[in-house]
């Protein structure tokens, strides 16, 4: 048997690659929400503000993000409720309009209380995005791509935070929220055109829809389209059952699955990206930069954009694993670096000259954060749970995320009062050691595998050499026999 293993011999790669570029102009447009913070704030804060007739206050501007954290982990409960009910095609299409509705009413803002509201539809859609799409990629992508193309997911969402900040720059406050307006418009436009998932219209047993769905993804290869169909007929119960809490203690991959992912998604916000980005120009102007905020934070997007690049090309060749622990060793250490700096400032020694050393630290967090723990809690967990539950699981798991998030960004102050900025970047610098050791001891590889063989491995299964095979959606791989040890 030929051994398709590699992305390029992948049947229907860039059909599944459109459709995602169409699904990730959502994230692009999530991203624009994120970036609009940095160059606008300080406009609403200054003292000729664009909305309102004074200045907005810190604590004010503190809800802004927090808003947008909170709304968004509520509403991470109810997409897959609305997805399974709905289907994921509609949903799509829905999410589109709380993007729209962010920018209309920041738009036509003439009061602070008209930009919660706008922020309240950016956490709706937050919510929506950051749930959806890898839910949705996850169910058209072929297992030798899938995590590539699940990493695009951050990799464009920096992208529109970068361009947020570009755009900022350049543009006033209105005429950057109407042009911001354009992607969401683009994205309702395409998606409609694009198919429902086969997993869904099995889950339906709606067998024909669902088999010119596959054909359609795997451009039109027969023999893989009737062995996907019959893999994905023994994954999912079509009856509609209905998920209970008490199947996530089904079986030990289950257990396994849900400790998995609510790590990976808690570590995400615990290793402080939201604080890095929120404090980038306390940090350049701590370490001295001449460096201006608003090019201070292009580079800082700039330098985002390139990490998760990097994990887009490296996550199918270096795996899912390493790349995260690399990450998590890497965050780490940036993290230390900054304390160490900040702790040598308030001993009054003279540090000017190595004022480069926080600047390199918080650009290789950035990288380090892209390549691994930014679309590994995405990728794995799409990977390693029962198709069942897995929409179940990984709602908790965005909850989890931005109630994280909401956390962070609130405590950080007081945090900062009470050890000090050095105490607190030798803290975020454990948390990524804990979580590398949790991804270390825990996480297996799952690079390439069937999801069924990696549901074996975590419910303890080992394998002898058998002529039995696991398919994957590509059947490339002769796969030992199962035996319970």
């Amino acid at each position: 048997m030929t051994e398709v293993n590699k992305v390029d011999d992948e049947p229907g790669k860039y059909r599944q690659l459109l459709v995602t570029l169409i699904a990730n102009i959502a994230a692009l447009s999530l991203g624009t929400m994120i970036g609009w913070q940095s160059p606008i704030i300080p406009q609403l804060q200054s003292g000729n503000p664009p909305v309102g007739d004074r200045p907005m206050t810190d604590e004010e501007a503190s809800w802004v993000i927090g808003i947008t954290c909170i709304t968004a982990a509520f509403t991470s409960l109810t997409v897959g409720i609305i997805a399974n009910r709905f289907g994921r095609k509609l949903t799509g299409c829905l999410m589109g309009l709380p993007l729209c509705a962010c920018w209309l009413f920041t738009i036509f803002a003439t009061e602070h209380v008209h930009l919660y509201i706008a922020r309240f539809f950016s956490g709706i859609s937050g919510g929506m995005t950051l749930f959806f799409v890898p839910m949705y990629v996850s169910e058209i992508a072929s297992d030798g791509i899938r995590g590539m193309l699940g990493s695009l997911l951050i990799f464009i969402l920096n992208g529109g935070i970068l361009l947020a900040y570009i755009i900022g720059a350049i543009l006033s406050y209105r005429w950057f929220a109407i042009a911001m307006l354009i992607f969401p418009l683009f994205y309702i436009a395409l998606f409609v055109f694009v198919p429902e998932t086969p997993v869904y219209l099995i889950r339906r047993n709606r067998i024909d829809e669902a088999t010119r769905s596959l054909t359609w993804f795997r451009g039109g290869h027969v023999p893989i389209v009737e062995r996907e169909i019959l893999r994905l007929q023994q994954e999912t119960n079509v009856s509609e059952q209905t998920i209970k809490l008490s199947y996530l203690f089904r079986d030990r991959a289950t257990i396994k699955g849900l400790f998995i992912t609510l790590g990976l998604f808690a570590g995400q916000q615990m290793a402080g990206i939201f604080i890095m980005i929120s404090y980038t120009e306390t940090i350049f102007k701590m370490s001295g930069s001449s460096l201006s905020p608003n090019n201070s934070a292009i580079i800082v997007g700039a330098i985002q954009v390139f990490g998760s690049y990097l994990s887009t090309i490296l996550v199918e060749r270096a795996g899912r694993r390493l790349l995260l622990l690399t990450s998590c060793l890497g965050m780490g250490i940036c993290h230390y670096t900054i304390g160490v700096f900040c702790y040598l400032q308030t001993l009054q020694y003279d540090v000017n000259q190595f004022s480069w050393i926080s600047i390199l630290a918080l650009s290789v967090f950035m990288i380090s954060y892209g390549l691994g723990m930014g679309p590994g809690p995405y990728v794995i967990s799409s990977e390693i749970l029962n198709r069942d539950i897995s929409n179940l699981v990984i709602t908790m798991g965005m909850f989890t995320a931005w109630g994280m998030a909401f956390v962070v960004v609130k405590l950080f102050p007081t945090i900062v009062d009470l050890l000090g900025i050095n105490g607190c970047f030798f803290l975020l610098g454990s948390f990524c050691l804990i979580i590398f050791a949790f991804v270390f001891m825990i996480i297996p590889e799952t690079k390439g595998q069937p999801r069924q063989l990696i549901l074996d491995r975590l419910n303890g299964i080992s394998h002898v050499l058998d002529t039995t095979k696991y398919i994957s959606s590509n059947d490339v791989k002769i796969i030992p026999k199962p035996e319970l040890i």
